[in-house]
């Protein structure tokens, strides 16, 4: 009698081949978990219509998929006779691990203490001309500017400095604007930049205060002039460059009530017509850092008509004080003061 490459000896046999086996099929079914998430990446794409018609035709691969066949029967099962809580989504335990994976190794915490991140808006203006570019009107370039130098310097309060490439004055009213730089206005309502000044400004940081390089731009129709910082963040890396693709974050902000308790603000998306999931804020601790997460119920299979946001808080309790820990979202992998200011671990709009 011959025996095929699919009898003794195969991986299924064992109790690891066919756990190895029934694991890759959770991953594949949790995609279509429906658990409805704010808007961010989804996960894999799919197969293209090529590589789903091709049939395999190696005795390997037809027994691969005798074996994913009888895996899909097992799991099934264990589905069927089992709560199935938790089986077909990462645990917070398994993505916090991740998070904290993906920030001692891609080069974000390497950026967060030595690099220039930070903590403050880059823009700086008088109250008068804040209340004016309320109105969102285009903005233009009206007269001469000046050349960029080719570099500049920051120093920090502590000592260290560190030299950066700059953008020009034109880079720096755009960044000031909502729209497209393409974007034409009519004249009455645009913003004309008249002139330049290359300046520093005093700006809040993760590695604390500092003199960084900035524009003053000013327009012939506001009342007073803009400091914008000049720092090119494009060039020199940001925290999203190095982390990567992401998901949205579920945590959205925090705030210290004491060295041991943090109030976490947080949100989640449920489906139209059903009653919010219960939700559990969880906390990981390193040493390092301090990942922020939620943990939510299992919530069924196929897809939403309509999702619902809910944004809610509560209070984490440390084991530890949190000193210098950088605080992490346990979803998007990085800081949760990533959502405070728009350029902290960004550069540019979007």
């Amino acid at each position: 009698m011959k025996y095929s490459s699919c009898g003794r000896g195969d991986p299924l046999t064992s109790a690891t081949g066919a756990s190895q086996i029934a694991l890759q099929l959770r991953l594949r079914l949790s995609e279509s978990v429906r658990v409805p998430r704010r808007e961010g990446k989804t996960g894999p794409d799919l197969p293209s219509k090529a590589s789903q018609s091709t049939p395999p035709t190696s005795a390997a691969a037809l027994c691969q998929d005798q074996h994913m066949r009888l895996a899909a029967i097992l799991l099934a099962a264990v589905l069927l006779l089992s709560d199935s809580s938790g089986m077909l989504r990462p645990t917070f335990e398994e993505d916090a691990a991740q998070a904290v994976s993906t920030w001692r190794t891609s080069g974000a915490a390497e950026i967060w203490r030595k690099g220039f991140v930070p903590l403050e808006d880059l823009s700086m203006m008088s109250r008068k001309v804040s209340e004016q570019i309320n109105n969102e009107y285009g903005w233009v370039v009206a007269g001469p500017l000046p050349a960029p130098p080719a570099e500049a310097q920051i120093r920090w309060d502590g000592g260290s400095t560190m030299r950066v490439p700059v953008i020009g004055p034109r880079e720096a009213m755009l960044a000031l604007s909502p729209y497209p730089d393409e974007n034409i206005f009519p004249d009455d309502e645009e913003y004309k930049l008249t002139g330049a000044a290359f300046t520093t400004t005093r700006l809040k940081t993760t590695r604390g205060m500092a003199t960084v390089p900035a524009w003053r731009l000013y327009f012939s129709n506001l009342a007073g002039p803009i400091d914008h910082v000049a720092v090119d963040q494009k060039a020199i890396g940001t925290i999203e460059d190095a982390v990567g693709d992401h998901l949205a974050a579920d945590v959205t902000d925090f705030g210290v009530l004491d060295e041991h308790i943090l109030l976490v603000k947080y949100e989640y998306g449920f489906c139209i017509g059903e009653e919010p999931p219960d939700v559990t804020l969880r906390a990981s601790e390193k040493p390092d850092v301090v990942v922020l997460g939620l943990q939510l119920p299992f919530q069924g299979y196929g897809t939403c008509v309509g999702g619902e946001a809910e944004r809610s808080q509560g209070v984490v309790r440390l084991d530890q004080p949190l000193g210098d820990r950088v605080v992490l979202d346990e979803r998007s992998r990085l800081p949760v003061l990533c959502r405070r200011t728009q350029n902290t671990c960004h550069a540019g709009h979007g």
